[in-house]
């Protein structure tokens, strides 16, 4: 088992989108509310995303259920619909090990979806955007593999799939080894028009999640995280309580990809 920290660099081009770029930042103090939202138990789980989703704004037909077999909590879908056909998919698993809170493994990135989908709900994009609470992950993934499964029946296109996987622990990284290379340069350029941190944390041999459905189908995708060497026992434990979640790293992590949102909408195809 090896976590190894490299740089990630941003290309030259960074400072031509800082004036271009177009979202609402949405205040700490809401940030911190959601993620203190959490519940303990996986029935109470998607219920939970979906009052925050609600409470961002995202209702109606635009919030949807994708129940599948052999689970009893369905994914939870927030479409923000855009110009074009092409998507671009934000994840994160609200299910937990019940060993602890969950906090961290993954209501910490499960909370930030409505947070994300209100920051770009009132701006311009070309692209339509689905964040998805997946059910299943920690039972092997089962969430995003049926939704996969659903969207080549309905032959979607997805031009990215961007995966939130256990933040806060320490500034923004990403699983730079699984992850699709133009997909990593634009976080890059994103982290140096926001001048916010990130940086690569390879976790090959740690684990899986839910990004690994999509690229088994080539879809491009990244997981951003922020797990470390020491850090890496808070998970599936006791110790998994909100309490290990660094606050400022946390909100750096939520204000560097709602800018990296902005800016996929404007360069993938």
């Amino acid at each position: 088992m090896s976590l190894r920290r490299v740089a990630l660099f941003a290309c030259a081009v960074a400072g031509a989108f800082a004036q271009e770029l177009q979202f609402a930042v949405v205040p700490r103090s809401v940030i911190e509310q959601r993620l203190s939202a959490f519940t303990r138990k996986n029935a109470d789980r998607e219920p939970a995303l979906r009052r925050l989703f609600e409470a961002a704004g995202c209702t109606g037909d635009a919030l949807t259920e994708q129940p599948y077999k052999g689970a009893k909590e369905p994914n939870l879908i927030c479409t923000l619909t855009g110009e074009v056909e092409s998507e671009i998919l934000v994840g994160a698993h609200f299910d937990l090990v019940e060993k602890g809170s969950g906090v961290v493994d993954n209501w910490s990135g499960a909370s930030l979806l409505a947070s994300l989908y209100q920051g770009l709900a009132d701006v311009p994009r070309r692209h339509t955007f689905r964040f998805v609470g997946f059910s299943g992950e920690e039972r092997g993934l089962l969430g995003s593999r049926a939704y996969v499964r659903a969207m080549e029946k309905t032959h979607e296109s997805v031009a990215a799939m961007v995966n939130l996987d256990t933040l806060g622990l320490a500034e923004t990284e990403v699983w730079l080894s699984r992850a699709d290379l133009n997909l990593a340069k634009w976080l890059g350029v994103a982290a140096s028009t926001m001048n916010l941190p990130v940086s690569a944390v390879n976790v090959d041999g740690v684990g899986s999640t839910d990004s690994e459905s999509f690229r088994a189908k080539k879809i491009p995708a990244i997981t951003i995280h922020s797990l470390t060497t020491e850090t890496l026992p808070l998970l599936h434990g006791p110790k998994d309580q909100v309490e290990a979640i660094h606050m400022d790293q946390y909100y750096r992590t939520f204000r560097l990809v709602l800018a990296y949102l902005a800016l996929l909408d404007q360069q993938v195809r």
